[in-house]
């Protein structure tokens, strides 16, 4: 067990422990167990713990196929994953853009202020004066009923197709380049263009999440598929670590959202 804890985060313990669990139920009763929204690095940690095993089959989805928040299926290797299963829903509203204009953090707190936990929620696009919201269809009634105001526009949410999702323009420019170290203050100083001094100010002042979690020690190791989020600066991400070079640089392909 030690063995598998060595690869991943102390504070990634218990959902490691989660998924292991989920492999035994699925073994043991012959179920498939279906899991919240998951983040780019639980995804990734799923996958890795789930690996080739023959017992299983095992998918991620989250509306559709370029989605970032994704639920994950663990089932018997006989079973097939059909997108439905996966209990999502997509909930649209219209808002008049000449007399508000919503950003991501709008909807996003608005939707968190109803004491729903974020693990419920998928992607959510506000554009050209529409929201669409990914959710587990167990809370959907609740959203609708509930979710009527965001930033003092009147909204009315109404579920539509999943078929109906709007594209999301979101675009993630990669660069190849090879850093000294996988700290936190490193990372940010390749990807941001500033010094790692200022990186350790942003750190420290509380202005930078991993993964959606504040983190405030400057060497705080990243890993693949971690998400950095700096205010003012927008979101990144490292998406691969392909190895280190005879320096003992490690040579990596980080993703800046345009």
């Amino acid at each position: 067990m030690m063995d598998i804890y060595q690869h991943f985060r102390k504070e990634e313990q218990p959902f490691i422990d989660q998924v292991l669990s989920w492999k035994e139920e699925v073994s043991r009763n012959h179920i498939y167990k279906l899991s919240d929204f998951l983040d780019p690095r639980e995804q990734m940690i799923f996958t890795t713990l789930i690996g080739k095993d023959p017992e299983f089959t095992h998918s991620v989805f989250g509306g559709d196929p370029k989605a970032e928040r994704k639920k994950a299926i663990l089932a018997p290797f006989y079973e097939t994953i059909a997108p439905d299963r996966f209990e999502i829903t997509l909930l649209e509203a219209s808002y008049p853009e000449k007399f508000v204009s919503l950003e991501h953090r709008d909807v996003l707190g608005a939707f968190l202020s109803l004491g729903i936990q974020r693990k419920k929620l998928g992607d959510l696009i506000a554009k050209d004066g529409k929201i669409q919201i990914l959710v587990s269809s167990d809370i959907s009634p609740y959203v609708l009923t509930n979710l009527t105001e965001i930033k003092k526009a009147k909204v009315q949410f109404k579920e539509v197709s999943l078929d109906k999702k709007l594209s999301d323009d979101s675009d993630w420019i990669a660069q190849e380049s090879t850093i000294s170290s996988l700290r936190l203050d490193v990372v940010m100083k390749e990807t941001y263009r500033m010094s790692r001094q200022q990186a350790s100010m942003y750190i420290q002042k509380g202005l930078v999440k991993v993964n959606f979690r504040p983190v405030e020690d400057p060497s705080f190791t990243i890993q693949q598929e971690d998400m950095i989020s700096v205010r003012g600066k927008g979101r990144s991400r490292l998406k691969s670590i392909e190895g280190v070079t005879k320096k003992e640089k490690y040579k990596v392909t980080i993703e800046k959202l345009k």
